[in-house]
């Protein structure tokens, strides 16, 4: 479990506790979703160290990869020993707001894939072939607009986060993804009847953290994935539910 107090990354202490005699595989997902925390090649090594002491193989699933501010992701996979005991999973769809369109892919060690493999080629043919050909012309061609997509994901993430903040919604700046993850301690409801009720009442959507495993409750998950205005419009919204609910 990952706390707000370590900024939601995953520390060898939390690992080391939850590793058993049975345990074979961790699956990390960073830049995470729902809290936007990022993880350092600082944090990573003794992370490191712990997976190769105990052998254990890693599925990362690294699909927000390209969403960081001010922060360059570094993959587990990059750590000394890592390599060979890591399947990096990503895709288009976050990078390149292709979303829907299904086009992902696994890098891992070669036996590793090839077991997947077996699997998969009869399960399902391939991405569809135009999905295929817009992946290939992101690459080519779109990484200046996916540089200008980020920096208007930054704007709003800066609008949206301090307006959490103050209206007090306390919430730690995220470093990555397009998620804020703030508490809503303060109101005394659960995270599903905070969400159920912010959209009954505010017409906000956001989504109970609890979904998430038992450390994301007594938080709630905001994408800033939309317009300025609407941010502006969904802050004013719960600002005026979060002073109903400390009022009663």
């Amino acid at each position: 479990m990952t706390t707000p107090e370590e900024r939601f990354k995953l520390t060898p202490q939390a690992l080391q506790a939850a590793i058993t005699p049975h345990s074979k595989v961790l699956m990390l997902n960073y830049p995470c979703n729902p809290t936007g925390s990022v993880m350092t090649e600082q944090d990573w090594q003794p992370i490191a160290e712990l997976l190769i002491k105990h052998n254990l193989v890693v599925i990362s699933d690294e699909v927000y990869a390209e969403l960081t501010f001010g922060r360059k992701h570094v993959s587990i996979a990059s750590l000394p020993g890592m390599k060979e005991r890591t399947i990096v999973i990503s895709g288009f769809s976050k990078a390149f707001a292709m979303t829907g369109w299904r086009v992902g892919y696994a890098c891992g060690p070669r036996e590793l894939i090839a077991g997947m493999l077996k699997i998969h080629q009869y399960t399902a043919m391939c991405a569809p072939t135009i999905a295929q050909i817009a992946a290939l012309e992101s690459l080519r061609h779109g990484l200046a607009a996916k540089d200008e997509m980020m920096a208007s994901y930054n704007e709003r993430r800066k609008l949206f986060v301090g307006g959490l903040n103050t209206i007090g919604l306390t919430c730690h700046e995220p470093e990555g993804t397009f998620y804020a993850f703030p508490s809503i301690s303060s109101t005394g409801m659960t995270s599903e009847q905070f969400a159920l009720w912010l959209l009954k009442e505010a017409k906000v959507a956001v989504v109970p953290g609890h979904v998430f495993g038992s450390g994301g409750e007594g938080f709630i998950r905001c994408s800033y994935a939309t317009s300025l205005v609407d941010l502006e419009k969904a802050l004013e919204r719960m600002a005026r539910f979060v002073q109903i609910t400390q009022a009663v």
